[in-house]
């Protein structure tokens, strides 16, 4: 990676000096962002971006309409596969707990080039989920209270009105993301804490109240159906989006290794917490809204979903409350994710690898925040809400083409991380700021690494396919049904015309052969 030259050299953040100072240096950057964050608010960052409420509620209706009660057994398969990738990345952020994780990790693993599309198709894709998360509170709102329905009187966001709707409290939602981005990042790391704790809460009262008020057995989930796809097999693909959708985003706890005390020990730990937590909780809560739905057959299960469930099963009191829950959890997670797009922005820049990028990277001496990624990232979410003014399909492309990304952005570091172990060129050897030993896998390493990388390829295929009952539903429009490819197409041709047509990078590209070794401290 490259050297901060003296010209590079900003003043230091106002804090006092600690055992992770040294860390950036032997990377070759000066620390700027500001290290405040703790072992929670790091947890906090790869749950909230996980956002089990937001994503569950979001696309739970969807995962039933196509695969029928049985779409719950997507969900321990995505988890598993998921903690295969999860462990990978543990062992890669005690090694390297930098900003921009997925573009730093790969461009360390193999090529400067090759890692430079992993952050480039990264960051991308995370401005997709930056603009589908904040759509989801097309789900909650105008179901709490109808004044919320702004544009026309259908609230289905695959309807004109509620997909016009649902982009129009979207780009409020961004704005506000935006604002707090730029603040300060203890006001940020605030904001996500109290709001994780009560998504937490939140969430383990709904698993609760749905399992209390069971309307029939866990057999049910071996059902098919009313699925929309036929065969055990096309439920299970298709339903599997929604586990899909959720269980992405745990790499934020080392997105911010830069901003957390003793980084090489928390970020490992957090981000395995993280994603376990969120498994856990929506499994429940998608076997919860199955077990307690008024009915499975009368077709509103697979349009509005968990919020039907919670307002016809609890109450509207009780279900309005836990849905306001739910609204909390849709903020915090569109913050989260606006924040971690940020982080890779930021890296990138610093590299030099991105148009503008001495703006990009200079980090506000204050506040400890990049504000430009921030202004950038909720600008170009904004722009892609539009879509969903042009038709409601816009809704389910822009939701399946940020998880494709990021899947292809996750295989492009457990790909090059499984040849260096084959070749004998990784370790974790080393010790943390406490002078423990790095969070390693082991003789687990090769296996884990091999799986996950597979089921890591499976999964971008599975979600990339073009099916036409998925992605054009309505028939005659092509481009949705093969929107996934012709997005990750566009972003890889742009990506090759930029690096073609730059006439030279800002600073040196080489990254070193020789990698320091981590150390105490």
């Amino acid at each position: 990676m490259t050297t901060t030259t003296l010209s590079d050299v900003r003043p230091d953040p106002p804090h006092s000096p600690g055992p992770d100072d040294g860390t950036l240096e032997t990377f070759g950057y000066r620390q700027e962002l500001h290290r405040s964050l703790g072992r929670y608010a790091s947890f906090a960052a790869g749950f909230s971006f996980i956002s089990v409420l937001t994503t569950v509620f979001q696309f739970f209706a969807f995962g039933y309409a196509f695969g029928g009660p049985v779409f719950f057994w997507a969900w321990p398969a995505v988890l598993a596969g998921q903690l295969l990738v999860a462990a990978c990345f543990a062992e890669l952020a005690a090694r390297y707990p930098i900003s921009g994780a997925i573009y730093q990790w790969s461009s360390r693993l193999s090529t400067p080039s090759f890692g430079w599309f992993a952050g480039w198709i990264m960051v991308i894709g995370q401005v997709v989920v930056v603009a589908a998360a904040a759509l989801a509170l097309q789900m909650v709102l105008p179901a709490i209270w109808s004044g919320f329905q702004l544009i026309g009187t259908d609230p289905a966001p695959t309807s004109p009105d509620g997909a016009a709707n649902a982009a129009l409290l979207g780009v409020i939602l961004l704005a506000l993301t935006t604002l707090v981005n730029v603040l300060d990042n203890r006001v940020m790391s605030l904001v996500n804490r109290v709001g994780v704790t009560a998504e937490i809460i939140g969430a383990v009262l709904i698993v609760v109240l749905l399992l209390t008020h069971s309307e029939r057995s866990p057999s049910i989930t071996f059902h098919t159906e009313g699925a929309a796809q036929e065969g055990l097999l096309g439920a299970l693909l298709v339903g599997s989006f929604a586990a899909a959708y959720v269980m992405i985003g745990f790499d934020s706890a080392g997105e911010m290794s830069e901003e957390t005390h003793h980084p090489r020990r928390t970020a490992p730990r957090t981000i395995l917490t993280a994603l376990g937590a969120a498994g856990l909780l929506g499994g429940l809560i998608v076997l919860g809204g199955l077990l307690a739905a008024p009915s499975l057959t009368d077709g509103r299960l697979g349009v509005d979903g968990l919020s039907y469930v919670l307002t016809s099963s609890l109450g509207d009191g009780v279900g309005k409350a836990l849905l306001a829950d739910v609204v909390v959890a849709i903020t915090v997670a569109t913050l989260a994710i606006q924040t971690a797009a940020c982080r890779m922005l930021f890296s990138m820049a610093r590299d030099g690898q991105l148009p503008f990028s001495a703006r990009l990277a200079r980090v506000n001496p204050r506040t400890g925040m990049p504000s430009a990624p921030a202004v950038v990232v909720g600008v170009l979410a904004a722009a892609l809400l539009l879509l969903n003014f042009a038709s409601p399909e816009a809704f389910l492309a822009i939701g399946t083409t940020c998880i494709v990304m990021l899947y292809l952005a996750y295989a492009m570091v457990t790909g090059p991380l499984l040849v260096r172990r084959l070749r004998g060129q990784f370790s974790s050897a080393g010790t943390d700021e406490t002078g423990a030993p790095l969070f390693s896998l082991g003789r687990w390493g090769i296996p884990v690494n091999a799986l996950a990388l597979l089921y890591g390829l499976f999964m971008t295929v599975n979600l990339a396919w073009p099916r036409a009952a998925v992605y054009d539903p309505a028939g005659g429009h092509w481009y949705f049904q093969w929107f996934t490819v012709l997005f990750l197409a566009v972003t890889v041709a742009a990506g090759l015309a930029y690096r073609a047509f730059r006439t030279r990078p800002t600073v040196p590209q080489a990254v070193p052969e020789a990698e320091p070794e981590p150390a105490a401290g």
